[in-house]
């Protein structure tokens, strides 16, 4: 068997540094005069550069964990480093990109990108410098100034990508980025993303609900647990890359599927009982 299944094989290896450090995190939140309980002592470490996916049940606190870790919602117990700095709220240093787009039809493809301009205050002219950089990476350099009713769910997903990276950030949070397309266009974005990874070498924590999707990308895929999510199970993906559009048909690939699969359903099968 190709794949390491370890439920302790948390760190991301002696040879990177960390990126992203959870110690100890819960959150719960008070609802009327009940507290619910979505993450229980969550410990993880990413390293600069690694690309680690979260799989589980529905409502077991993924994005819970990825707001954390963006500084957007803060941890009712334990800490969060990123980059060796304790987070106290969102920084230009983290992109995030949600399922949906979220692009405002109104501004162009163009200015859609440049929106963290307006946020952060940044030099528009070396930005836009940078905006169209981005979109010839992603291939849609013809497109910036048209408007996103005129693209495809998977060119607006890109387009998104794109603002995402408008900062050089050194930290990527993807809430289920392709969840809404179709088999071919999430195959084909997965295609591209890893491409795009490759090129930039960002650290990436991914939340998918596709296992086939979790093992393509990921040097690690982390199990959680239903709720209150605590980490089950972490396998770590020996795909050798760059993995292309081939690597979905090798026997590989279905090996490490499959082993995924296993410490997901035990994972549920150990909760049900």
């Amino acid at each position: 068997m190709l794949v390491a299944l370890d439920a302790q094989a948390q760190a991301p290896g002696k040879e990177r540094a960390a990126a992203i450090e959870v110690d100890s995190v819960s959150k719960r939140y008070r609802l009327g005069e009940e507290t619910l309980a979505a993450l229980e002592d969550i410990s993880l470490v990413v390293g600069e550069g690694e690309f680690v996916s979260l799989i589980g049940p529905s409502g077991c606190g993924k994005s819970t964990l990825l707001n954390v870790v963006a500084g957007l919602v803060p941890a009712t117990l334990g800490r969060v480093r990123v980059l060796g700095n304790d987070m106290t709220g969102p920084s230009r240093r983290i992109g995030m990109m949600f399922q949906s787009p979220v692009l405002l039809p109104w501004r162009t493809n163009l200015d859609n990108v440049l929106l963290p301009v307006e946020v952060f205050g940044l030099d528009r002219r070396k930005s836009a410098t940078r905006a169209r950089e981005l979109l010839q990476l992603v291939g849609l350099a013809a497109f910036a100034d048209r408007y996103p009713m005129e693209l495809s769910g998977g060119m607006q997903q890109r387009v998104a990508i794109c603002r995402m990276l408008l900062c050089d950030p050194a930290i990527l949070l993807m809430d289920e980025p392709f969840a809404a397309l179709d088999e071919m266009s999430r195959e084909f974005m997965n295609v591209e993303l890893l491409r795009i990874w490759e090129a930039l070498r960002s650290t990436v924590l991914f939340v998918t609900h596709n296992i086939g999707e979790a093992v393509f990308l990921s040097d690690r895929v982390i199990v959680m647990s239903a709720r209150p999510g605590r980490i089950a199970r972490v396998v770590r993906v020996e795909l050798p890359r760059p993995r292309t559009k081939a690597t979905l048909s090798s026997d590989t690939f279905f090996h490490q599927v499959t082993a995924v699969r296993k410490a997901f359903d035990e994972t549920a099968d150990r909760i049900a009982s």
